[in-house]
């Protein structure tokens, strides 16, 4: 027998109602505040996320999925989503619309990594970009609509931690103080680190080899070479969410791991677990980076597999939807009365169930059970001769007779 791959999972019946129930919630929070939706290719030109991810993230050099086409070109299925919501913007001139431009997108993920508890090699994230303003009123924003989400999906225990890593003119300073501190002990990290020393040292801050955690305790922090205006944009950050009465805390250890951040960068942090389950932040250099203008952008990708669990914890009592009423014909001619009220009540918006395995009236009634109908109608020569049958309460046992009436099944029904 033909197994998935590894890193990949089923979404079985009995469980995709609970994701259709979040993927309703999470679009009308993005609703409400006036985010349009956006869907790009699966895979893309390499080059893209080369450029806009970077070439010293894990992403790129240990994670990607890349391969040449038939016309010998390099294509990468998609690691993460704003690098191609970028590129589609670009591409399609959006850049011509009116600012801010809001998008969201959830779509699947493709990551080589090892699968653990709530991370696959095939993983769907929620998504959203706000391109064209560099106010800190859109990274407050940003966050706000993470907490909504949260909230929403009736979420705990979430904690926002915040931080800034600057822009390319301070992020100078500090990494020459922070390569005099790597360097006293270059030799003792890993064989990845030491490759990024020269090109990229922030980087190594975002290690997860445990050795080199250790080596990073005590590290210079960012905030403190902050140049004058990426200060007062991360105060204006901070004074807005305090004003908001929205808790956080300052975690100088957040770089995120893809090189087209700057100045704000957040995670929301379950606190049972420890483990990030949104995180976002600003990347005002990466619609350049691609070839456009300079334009600032803020945005955030979270990990639905994870948002799942936790959902899941702290919400037992969802149940899936069960169909409002099986009907049960008899014989061939109650069959054709059976569809015709099945297409009337399921244009009504009902959930219509009815025999087409020519079932018994026992095996059909057993069926009906199983599958947790919530009304029953029985059809058979007498009731198609008078234009009356019986509708029966799945669970108080009542019945009252109705006429073969789609409106008078589904008033009662409904």
């Amino acid at each position: 027998m033909i197994q998935k791959p590894k890193g990949t999972k089923d979404l079985l019946p009995e469980e995709s109602y609970k994701w259709q129930e979040v993927e309703s919630k999470v679009k009308k929070v993005f609703d409400s505040y006036n985010f349009k939706e956006i869907r790009v290719p699966v895979f893309e030109h390499t080059e893209l996320f080369q450029r806009g991810v970077g070439e010293t993230t894990d992403v790129v050099q240990k994670e990607m999925y890349t391969f040449d086409d038939k016309g010998g070109r390099s294509i990468t299925l998609r690691p993460e989503g704003t690098a191609g919501a970028i590129r589609a913007y670009l591409e399609n001139g959006m850049n011509s619309l009116p600012s801010p431009i809001k998008m969201w997108y959830e779509m699947a993920m493709y990551r080589y990594e090892n699968v653990q508890k709530g991370r696959l090699r095939e993983f769907h994230q929620f998504g959203i970009e706000i391109i064209g303003t560099p106010s800190y009123l859109a990274d407050v924003e940003t966050i706000m609509i993470g907490l909504d989400l949260f909230k929403t999906l009736n979420i705990p225990d979430i904690e926002l931690n915040i931080n800034s890593i600057g822009c390319p003119k301070c992020r100078k300073e500090y990494e020459t103080v922070l390569k005099e501190f790597i360097g006293k002990n270059l030799d003792e990290y890993c064989e990845t680190c030491k490759s990024r020393f020269n090109k990229n040292p922030l980087r190594i801050l975002d290690c997860k080899e445990e050795k080199c955690k250790k080596l990073n305790v005590g590290a210079p922090k960012m905030i403190d070479y902050l140049c004058d205006e990426c200060k007062a944009h991360f105060e204006n950050v901070k004074n807005a969410l305090e004003a908001n009465e929205i808790n956080y805390q300052i975690d100088s250890n957040i770089v995120r791991g893809l090189d087209y951040y700057t100045k704000t960068v957040f995670e929301f942090v379950d606190k049972k677990s420890g483990l990030t389950v949104l995180g976002g932040g600003r990347y005002d250099g990466l619609v350049e980076e691609l070839g456009g203008l300079p334009t600032p952008a803020v945005g955030f990708g979270c990990g639905v597999e994870r948002l799942m669990e936790m959902f899941e914890e702290n919400n037992s009592s969802l149940k899936d939807k069960v169909p409002n009423l099986y009907i049960l014909p008899m014989d061939e001619k109650a069959y054709n009365c059976a569809d015709n009220l099945s297409r009337g009540l399921r244009e009504k918006g009902l959930v219509i169930e009815k025999d087409i395995m020519e079932r018994s009236f026992n095996s059909q009634m057993k069926y009906a059970n199983k599958i947790g109908a919530k009304f029953l109608l029985v059809l058979g020569e007498t009731e198609i001769s008078s234009n009356k049958a019986k509708l029966k309460d799945m669970i108080s046992g009542e019945e009252q007779e109705v006429s073969l009436n789609i409106e008078e099944i589904y008033e009662i029904i409904k």
